[in-house]
């Protein structure tokens, strides 16, 4: 071959660009939802759970609330909402991304031309689908059984729309944080599970805001669950509900700041405490 076919061979090779991280993330993204629907059991239970349990506490209390203009179902929709956007990205991502790290999945993938950002791009994809979905079932449900009603500006749809990212955001950035914490697969979902039980039950999830102690709702509200529970209050009930919150007040922009840091600090979580391996793997 001459030199000047070898320059010209070299010269094609130079033009062909690798994928983006953004699309190897896309393609990622569309493996793990479709590996995601493929495990019926996970999918029956992971959306089913909060409309369960949204159910069974609607239906036994189910009392009308004078002071606030509502029924205490009405109540429980926008926090079983938040709760089932917490569950599909930081309980999921935390115990999913723990067994994978057990399994040396992540070893393998560390160890190929994929860019790091790919992965979590793909987690990231998986939650938002997730989320929304379980969402949009509780909505429906919420509007069908407990009498709901839709928010008619779009000013509140707006307000609901950061309200989901941010925490849906910051959720998952604390679920690939704490995948870090299990020291096996095995012990993951009890490590996940037992802070977002604690957070369910102060951060006015399960119990009324007006019934929880202060020093409670103070510690709740040092994480994203109790600003995610008012904040869908907010949207999805009307103005005389706000009596039932601390401040008697939605407080749409201190959530706003709240779930924002929260999205810093995940980040900065993961940086400083991501593993690609298992302690044992050293």
């Amino acid at each position: 071959m001459t030199t000047a076919a070898v320059r010209a061979h070299a010269g094609r090779d130079t033009d062909v660009r690798l994928p983006s991280a953004w699309s190897l993330g896309l393609q990622r993204g569309g493996l793990e939802i479709k590996q995601f629907f493929r495990m019926r059991d996970q999918v029956v239970f992971t959306f089913a759970f909060p409309v369960v349990f949204l159910f069974l506490f609607a239906s036994i209390f189910s009392d009308d609330i004078d002071s606030a203009g509502i029924t205490a179902s009405q109540l429980y929709v926008p926090a079983m909402m938040a709760a089932g956007i917490m569950s599909t990205s930081f309980q999921s991502l935390g115990i999913s991304i723990a067994i994978e790290r057990d399994e040396r999945v992540l070893r393998r993938l560390r160890g190929t031309p994929m860019p790091p950002a790919a992965y979590f791009l793909g987690k990231i994809w998986l939650v938002l689908v997730t989320g929304f979905l379980e969402t949009v079932i509780l909505l429906l449900v919420g509007t069908t059984l407990y009498d709901v009603d839709l928010p008619s500006d779009l000013t509140r749809w707006a307000e609901f729309a950061w309200i989901f990212v941010l925490g849906l955001t910051a959720c998952a950035l604390l679920g690939i944080a704490i995948s870090s914490v299990p020291k096996s697969g095995k012990s993951a979902t009890s490590v996940v599970v037992l802070p977002f039980l604690v957070l369910q039950f102060i951060s006015g999830v399960y119990i009324a805001i007006d019934t929880i102690p202060d020093w409670m709702l103070n510690v709740g509200a040092l994480f994203p669950l109790k600003w995610m529970c008012q904040g869908l209050r907010g949207v999805f009930l009307p103005d005389s509900a706000r009596v039932l919150e601390q401040t008697g007040s939605w407080e749409f922009g201190r959530i706003a700041l709240v779930l924002g840091a929260w999205c810093i600090g995940g980040l900065l979580l993961c940086l400083l405490t991501f593993r690609w391996k298992t302690r044992r793997d050293g």
